[in-house]
């Protein structure tokens, strides 16, 4: 096993919009194990190209529902950040999306133009490559601001993305399960990512993401904090967001990707309310042990790294091992590890490589088997995808 690799792959998005491998000479992830020379020949290369337009799309979601969004802001009086305690009290941007009524609202913007320019900044992408933060921040989501929400009572399952990566990336997933009769709460972890707009309308850089002797069970820990905040304000008395009464408490489940997923199985030890969980393609931190899970989970991840011979295979032989419940272990051929979130999809749209298994067919995978996961374990709806291999889903492997 290769330790920086798969150290770099449990704990980090490789690159926002995929692209800094292609045009980014320091960082994580994918820059980190590409040859230096590589890296510096690719960014001069795209330093010297023709700026090129983006328009990126995500793919609609494939439910009976609209997608409606509420971006709220959350501060925990109770603990100071982390991560910069001088900043006060731990301050988070959480974006809700529900099931709504179609035709209703107006079109929701992907982030705020200070969280495109944090992107755009913290992955030092060229003008060349033709991503700006205006036409990042305007990527169709296909979601919709102020929807009429649609009645009745619904799951409620939180995102948490990748280290690096802010709330948004998640957002094809979110507007899908959405779309199926989910309400989502999409987290953004302040200061972990390139930038999340808080209330008082700041943008923070990422504050630790430079720090060499990070403990990323530490941060995972952390995020289940986070996590079990949100869950608080949501579901308790004076609720912080007006649709509240959309939320079943006693129905709730998390999924996440990379270190967001090592946090789902963080959660789901601390907070006994997550009934179910998700790791996309992350390395757990720690690894849970045995009795500590006895509810539902579901292992989601590339081949290349969680099949025999994948470098986090261990580790998730080890979780594999522990989990007590109803559980799945899924990993997809040709995938990497943005197949996942939206990643792949905007970096194929801005024009640059991709991963053998096309990036909608990541985005097509990742929806039916979280959605089919929560439908068998927050709704009680039997989903046969999850009984075995699938003549629809050829890339799907079933390891356990």
């Amino acid at each position: 096993m290769s330790t920086t690799s798969n150290h770099k792959r449990r704990i980090s998005a490789v690159a926002i919009l995929g692209l800094a491998a292609s045009v980014a000479a320091t960082g994580t992830g994918l820059a980190a194990t590409t040859p230096p020379s590589t890296v510096h020949a690719t960014a001069a290369t795209a330093a010297a190209a023709p700026t090129r337009s983006f328009q990126g799309t995500l793919p609609a979601p494939t439910g009976p529902y609209a997608a409606g969004e509420d971006v709220i802001h959350l501060t925990d009086a109770s603990r100071p950040d982390p991560w910069v305690p001088s900043s006060g009290p731990r301050q988070l941007t959480v974006t809700m999306v529900y099931p709504a009524v179609p035709g209703t609202g107006t079109p929701a913007p992907y982030m705020t133009l200070a969280e495109a320019a944090g992107v755009i900044q913290h992955r030092k992408m060229p003008a060349s490559s033709g991503v700006t933060p205006q036409n990042l921040s305007g990527v169709t989501t296909h979601a919709f601001d102020g929807a009429r929400p649609r009645s009745g009572k619904h799951p409620l399952v939180v995102l948490s993305p990748a280290y690096e990566d802010p709330r948004m990336v998640l957002t094809s997933l979110a507007t899908d399960l959405a779309s199926h009769g989910y309400v989502v709460a999409l987290v953004g972890h302040t200061y972990e990512d390139s930038g999340e707009t808080l209330a008082n309308g700041q943008t923070p850089p990422c504050a630790i993401c430079d720090d060499p002797a990070l403990d990323f069970d530490s941060v995972a820990a952390s995020r289940a904090l986070d996590v079990s905040f949100v869950i608080d304000r949501l579901t308790h008395g004076n609720t912080a967001w007006r649709l509240a009464h959309l939320i079943d408490k006693h129905e709730i489940g998390m999924a996440g990707h990379s270190l967001g997923g090592a946090a789902a199985a963080t959660t789901m030890i601390a907070d006994p309310r997550v009934r179910a969980g998700v790791n996309m393609d992350g390395t757990f931190h720690p690894a849970p042990r045995p009795g500590q899970i006895n509810r539902p989970f579901l292992m989601l991840g590339a081949a290349v790294n969680h099949a025999p011979g994948g470098d986090d295979y261990t580790v998730w032989e080890q979780a594999w091992a522990a989990l007590g419940g109803y559980k799945k272990w899924l990993t997809v051929a040709g995938a990497d590890h943005f197949s996942f979130s939206d990643l792949d999809l905007l970096g194929e749209e801005a024009g640059f490589p991709t991963p053998p298994l096309s990036p909608e067919r990541g985005v097509v995978i990742t929806r039916e088997y979280v959605t089919a996961f929560f439908d068998q374990t927050l709704k009680g709806i039997h989903s046969p995808l999850l009984d075995g291999p699938s003549p629809n889903n050829p890339e799907v492997i079933f390891q356990s």
